[in-house]
């Protein structure tokens, strides 16, 4: 099915939030369809891997929308940069306003997909926000167990602590990087582990780099994502229809353990955990034959619960 392709902006908080909705070809404004909310991984954008999921779903016959956080991409957003897990989570809810708003989405049919550390901000954001009917991850990363694992948390606060103080007395923001900017330097920093190598090769190449996406972090906003835990409370709030979709490689970012870790904790009836074999985390973001496996286990997913 052909999709329509619109750009389009939303309030988030006061902000312009930019995102793409998909519309499937035979939509028209006298009827409703479902809709889902697809979120971008951290450091990533609305034109890749949230982009690409948005679209193949829309040829289901589903309205999609995939936006730049807040602070980030063609959103706004001052300062620039900052992953504020807050600010991801009530992005999500604000998508779903808009949603709302259009004649052609039925408002009691709307669901969620989240990639990487989009996966853990969607699942957070459906734990308080119940017009979301139906969830899915695809390789979703609890962001911030991530962060306090690649590291000393401890220390790391401290160095954001002494940075805030720079800023306040006048400093300039401090811009870090995401990952290695390039092959180099990770190889250089001896770094070998499959995610990170994949990372790289994903956003700083024209496999997947997009000038949406520039690697740029704001280094105080790191001390809220070590305090974030995105299935804090999923034990109780997370009711909704639950489908997870992983690889079977594994690697540093932990999306296989965090997988588990969000199937057996879920409160959710209607929960499935599905493996795709041979598959590592960024296959799964753009590589045609995991893609589609995985956008067949969602379309079956939202189908039954959409």
């Amino acid at each position: 099915m052909r999709v329509t392709k619109r750009n389009v902006k939303f309030n988030a908080r006061g902000l312009q939030v930019a995102g793409i909705i998909n519309i499937p070809e035979n939509a028209t404004e006298k009827q409703a369809y479902p809709a889902i909310v697809c979120v971008h991984p951290g450091s990533s954008c609305k034109d890749q891997t949230a982009g690409i999921y948005a679209k193949k779903l829309a040829e289901l016959g589903y309205v999609t929308i995939a936006f730049d956080a807040s602070y980030q991409g063609e959103s706004e957003g001052v300062p620039r940069f900052i992953e504020e897990p807050s600010v991801r989570v009530e992005d999500i809810r604000c998508a779903v306003d808009y949603l709302t708003s259009l004649n052609y989405v039925d408002e009691n049919r709307i669901g969620v997909l989240g990639v990487c550390a989009g996966g853990g901000y969607a699942v957070n954001a459906a734990m308080t926000e119940h017009r979301i009917k139906a969830v899915g991850t695809v390789v979703g990363a609890n962001i911030g167990r991530v962060n306090r694992e690649s590291g000393d948390p401890i220390k790391l606060l401290e160095a954001i602590g002494q940075q805030r103080t720079a800023e306040a007395r006048g400093a300039d923001s401090m811009i870090t990087n995401w990952i290695p900017r390039n092959q180099e330097e990770r190889e250089q920093a001896g770094i070998t582990d499959i995610d990170i190598i994949e990372a790289v090769d994903y956003y700083t190449t024209p496999r997947g780099q997009n000038p949406n996406s520039p690697n740029k972090l704001n280094f105080i906003s790191v001390g809220s994502v070590l305090g974030f835990d995105a299935f804090h409370l999923a034990e109780e709030l997370l009711t909704q229809p639950l489908q997870i979709i992983i690889g079977s490689v594994q690697g540093a970012f932990g999306s296989y353990k965090d997988g588990h870790e969000l199937y057996n904790k879920a409160a959710s009836k209607d929960k499935n955990l599905y493996i795709v074999e041979g598959a590592s985390h960024y296959d799964l973001y753009d590589r045609p034959e995991p893609v589609k496996e995985a956008v067949e286990k969602l379309g079956d997913f939202y189908k039954a619960f959409l």
